[in-house]
């Protein structure tokens, strides 16, 4: 294995626009390149370290999926099942529809929201945190919107489309937290705790940080065009109220960390120490491409062609439209600030890839790193 290229890349791009990146490549189980480059202060010129803390973002969905996972393998829910069942807000819940006229209706949802619309954001949800009801409950809440109230406000919104015939991002991961509350009966944090990070030895991942941790978090940045740098800008805007444990954005971590969680879904669900999370068929049914009718069109980001969407995760699906080096069936999702993880059970191989730039410059940087990995193995 040669990792200069990779070096070389991380090096690039921290003399372009992102003010530092980390990657850290395992192969069956060993570390075989950790590598970082930049400032994670560029104003007090700080390195990056190997203990800082990031905003995980999106990256956030792959836990929640495994969360709500772990449930379907004990018979708690199904992924068939109405997620009225558990979430009674739900339903009866209203659709936009467009008439001939041009103008916009409102009926009566004709399909109910199922589990697995949640797990594969065909729910019929969009991303707007600004919506009235949720804005609502923030007020009503004195800013604390805990995870559940979250649910019952955006079950007042009209949904998109009608359940399951479309492929939408969207707060579906939010809303799936709360289903792993309402039917656990703890609170989403608590779960994640005691369920996955604990067992696993993670103790740097979690929606709170302690006063030894926030001293740890990375300055977060935004570049500016109109300047011609990256500009500070702190802060989670996806965070709706101090008790708010956003599924689908939530986490804060660090890449040793978080390489943990990602390197036991490398091991079809088990740690290399034994600790179990997921069986290897709930693996392989999360990395199996969900997207059927409509929804294959509506999975059109530039950086994923050539890949499907599975329960949370994108999974590849085609090496002639992806252009990517990996194997199919590796998966895996991204973060708003730029981070990426690669999971890959049959080349044994997995990639966690942080930067904290909320412009994140992903559909040049991640086919780019994929391949570059790869190659170097």
């Amino acid at each position: 294995m040669n990792f200069e290229p990779l070096a070389s890349f991380m090096d690039r791009i921290t003399s372009w626009r992102i003010p530092w990146a980390e990657v850290l490549v395992m192969h069956r189980n060993e570390t075989v390149f950790r590598y970082r480059q930049g400032y994670a202060n560029l104003e007090e010129k700080t390195p990056v370290t190997d203990r800082q803390l990031i905003n995980l973002y999106s990256l956030t969905k792959i836990m929640t999926c495994t969360a709500a996972l772990q449930l379907v393998e004990k018979g708690a829910i199904h992924l068939n099942d109405p997620l009225s069942d558990y979430l009674p807000e739900f339903a009866d819940m209203t659709v936009k529809k467009r008439q001939p006229d041009g103008e916009l209706a409102f009926e009566k949802a004709v399909k109910p929201i199922t589990v697995r619309d949640l797990f594969t954001m065909s729910a019929g949800f969009s991303y707007d945190l600004e919506a009235p009801s949720i804005r609502d409950a923030v007020r009503s809440t004195d800013g604390k919107m805990p995870t559940r109230t979250f649910a019952e406000a955006i079950a007042k919104e009209p949904l998109q489309f009608e359940p399951g015939t479309r492929w939408n991002y969207s707060l579906c991961h939010d809303v799936l937290a709360a289903l792993v509350e309402a039917v656990d009966g703890r609170r989403f944090g608590t779960y994640i705790r005691d369920e996955i990070t604990g067992p696993l030895g993670m103790t740097d991942t979690g929606f709170d940080l302690s006063d030894e941790q926030r001293v740890r978090l990375a300055p977060q940045y935004e570049y500016s065009d109109a300047l011609g740098k990256p500009i500070r800008k702190d802060g989670n805007g996806y965070r709706l109220g101090s008790e708010y444990e956003s599924g689908g954005a939530g986490l804060l971590s660090t890449v040793s960390d978080y390489a943990l969680f990602l390197n036991a879904l490398t091991n079809q669900g088990t740690s290399p120490d034994g600790v179990r999370i997921l069986s290897p068929a709930t693996v392989d049914l999360m990395r199996t491409d969900h997207l059927v009718g409509n929804m294959c069109g509506d999975f059109c980001w530039e950086q994923l062609k050539g890949y499907g969407y599975g329960l949370g995760v994108r999974t590849h699906i085609s090496q002639a439209e992806s252009g990517s080096l990996s194997p199919l069936g590796e998966f895996g999702w991204s973060g708003a600030a730029g981070c990426l993880a690669i999971i890959d059970p049959a080349s044994q191989l997995t990639v966690m890839y942080a930067q904290h730039l909320l412009n994140n410059q992903e559909p040049f940087v991640h086919p780019r790193l994929r391949n570059i990995v790869y190659a170097c193995l």
